[in-house]
């Protein structure tokens, strides 16, 4: 028979259990160290990255718009390039055409020749230049040059002359369409990588919030009241200087002084102040990258059509620019010198005094007049 035995305290099942105090501090502690690794886990999540101060979207605006000016400006080069390219291809195809219809006109010549000959029963020499396969081969043989009458011999001689002009002609037509086309792809390269580049600009700053805007407004304008400060102590230098140079003057009875375009400069100051005039009518205009006015203008296009309006032309590009006439110092800069910014000089102003200057700064905004502070300054020339 079976025995029927109590368990002992604290088992129970098979488990161990225990009673009292201390099991209560056991069946607490548990449920206690879950919640502590829960709240442990919860806090090593990852933080949420923080968005970008305005400062830092000032800054990557302002890139995006460089980016898109130094793409603007090869932009302009392309376009120059293709223009260019494509008048030439112009030229070489009319001449193809010319050189052509005075091949045909020889050829013509030739027919009537050799149709005479068939006719008289004559030995055929010139159906015989006409049908060889290897022409040079033929003039190489002197002697059947010698059976044709003076006529004849001009006749040819005309042919193959027109014949090698026009292969030359038509060879460089077909190198300059090539070229063309080049220069074509290169400036839709460009037209898309501006266009990039101001769409990245807008999509930043239709992020930000009303606040935000404002905030970016108070922030350039900080940035424009110190610029202002700057071109400020340029303007007081300029005039001191012009003041002593004045007296200078008085005392030796010179009539010129520094900086007013005397003597030695290779542009006039009458020069000068045409293209700062022109500028100054352009106050207001749109930006438009790519544009050389009458109704908008970008930064090169501006300074070119400015000083295109006083008498001298200047190239398209700033990297152009920058090379035309003559380079002087900023200590010695003068009304109407073209002052380039950056490093990569992707940015051209036209110098009116006073620390400021006329330009097309970028999208969206139009030609006015600014300080030179505003940007790193690459250096100066004055155009001639």
């Amino acid at each position: 028979m079976a025995s029927h035995r109590k368990p002992r305290p604290g088992i129970r099942a098979g488990l161990l259990t225990t009673t009292g105090p201390r099991a209560a501090v056991g069946l607490t502690a548990a449920p206690l160290a879950t919640v502590t690794l829960l709240g442990e886990t919860a806090s090593a999540a990852p933080a949420q990255p923080q968005p970008p101060s305005i400062e830092e979207v000032q800054a990557k605006v302002d890139a995006l718009n460089h980016d898109a000016e130094v793409a603007t400006e090869r932009y302009n080069g392309a376009k120059e390039q293709a223009d260019q390219q494509s008048s030439k291809v112009e030229a070489l195809l009319s001449q193809v055409a010319q050189r052509t219809e005075s091949l045909n006109d020889a050829r013509r010549v030739l027919g009537q020749y050799a149709a005479a000959q068939y006719r008289s029963g004559g030995v055929d020499t010139t159906s015989t230049f006409l049908l060889s396969a290897d022409p040079q081969q033929f003039f190489d043989q002197t002697h059947q040059m010698k059976r044709m009458t003076s006529n004849q011999k001009e006749a040819v001689e005309n042919f193959r002359t027109q014949q090698a002009t026009t292969t030359q002609k038509r060879s460089e037509a077909v190198k300059g369409l090539d070229a063309l086309n080049a220069s074509r792809t290169k400036l839709a390269t460009e037209k898309e990588t501006v266009k990039e580049k101001l769409a990245a600009a807008q999509t930043l700053l239709n992020t930000l919030t009303t606040q935000e805007k404002a905030r970016l407004a108070a922030l350039a304008a900080k940035k424009a009241e110190e610029d202002r400060k700057r071109a400020a102590a340029i303007a007081a230098k300029e005039k001191a200087a012009r003041d002593a140079a004045a007296k200078e003057a008085a005392k030796t009875g010179s009539g010129t002084t520094p900086g007013t375009g005397g003597t030695g400069s290779h542009s006039t100051a009458s020069q000068a102040e045409k293209a700062i005039a022109f500028a100054r009518n352009a106050i207001g205009k749109p930006y438009v990258w790519g544009a050389t006015g009458p109704n908008s203008y970008d930064c090169s296009g501006l300074t070119q059509a400015a000083w295109k309006a006083a008498g001298v032309s200047l190239p398209r590009t700033t990297w152009d620019q920058v090379k035309a006439g003559e380079r002087v110092s900023m200590s010695d800069l003068r009304p109407g010198d073209l002052i380039f910014f950056y490093d990569d000089i992707s940015h051209v102003g036209l110098y009116i005094g006073g620390g400021n200057m006329i330009h097309a700064p970028h999208t969206g905004t139009v030609v006015k007049i600014a300080p030179i502070t505003q940007m790193p300054v690459y250096g100066a020339s004055r155009p001639s």
